[in-house]
């Protein structure tokens, strides 16, 4: 059964000795080992949270992050930051080839980086002028806001979108 979580008083979130996240119910039950996951984490990452079990069960449903406790809400913020990894495209430096797969090389918020592109579909446009670009890995770089990227890279990015 999954709990709707909607107010500040109805579980707690912490770490066990072990360094395991454990959710405790309003009940006084607990689960031992529970991560969260995003619902939407991309188009609206304060909303929509579920806690769940190693299996992927879902134990809770959290609505809104800012109705948590302040304690709930940093361990679960901190818990999502370890779990989630979205470097932020800052520059585009080259693109290797006009054809697929190509090598692009960019300035992202942690660092400069080199990944393969496969195809130009995995440049997506998201809502709210966004555009989320996806390596041959899996691994998803967002750039929020093309218009405030550099001229050389607007000018990269328009041949994908």
């Amino acid at each position: 059964m999954t709990h709707r979580i909607s107010t500040t008083f109805d579980f707690s979130l912490e770490h066990d000795a072990f360094g395991r996240l454990v959710l405790t119910m309003p009940d006084g039950a607990q689960h031992v080992g529970v991560h969260p996951v995003r619902g939407f984490p991309i188009s609206d990452p304060r909303r929509g949270v579920a806690v769940c079990t190693v299996e992927g069960r879902e134990l809770a449903w959290i609505d809104e992050m800012d109705q948590l406790s302040p304690a709930a809400r940093g361990v679960l913020e901190a818990e999502l930051a370890q779990r989630e990894f979205l470097p932020i495209i800052k520059r585009i430096f080259r693109v290797s080839l006009q054809t697929n797969p190509c090598e692009w090389e960019v300035e992202t918020d942690r660092g400069r980086t080199k990944f393969l592109l496969k195809s130009g579909d995995d440049v997506r446009r998201l809502e709210n002028q966004r555009a989320l670009v996806t390596d041959a890995h899996g691994i998803r770089y967002l750039i929020p806001d093309p218009e405030s990227l550099d001229r050389h890279s607007r000018r990269i990015l328009e041949r994908y979108l």
